[in-house]
């Protein structure tokens, strides 16, 4: 018997100041906020969540998660 290992679902959490709420547009990418790269998708929306509950004061901050395991195989293969 083989042993099967879990395909690597990456995930990339930042965020950054907007121009604008109901934009995505940042307002200088210097200045992102890098939080991490998280092996599960829980995983990263638990960074995304806490990264977006600490600045919740700032509306025009935001955070996203982006599933780097797509952009690597934008084909769906695998």
């Amino acid at each position: 018997m083989t042993e099967h290992t879990p395909k690597q679902l990456l995930h990339l959490v930042f965020g950054g100041e907007v121009v604008s709420p109901d934009k995505i547009e940042f307002r200088d990418l210097s200045k992102l906020d890098i939080v991490g790269i998280f092996p599960s998708y829980r995983k990263a929306f638990d960074a995304w969540k806490a990264a977006a509950q600490a600045s919740v004061d700032n509306a025009h901050m935001r955070y996203f998660v982006v599933h780097i395991h797509r952009l690597m195989e934008p084909d769906g293969a695998g």
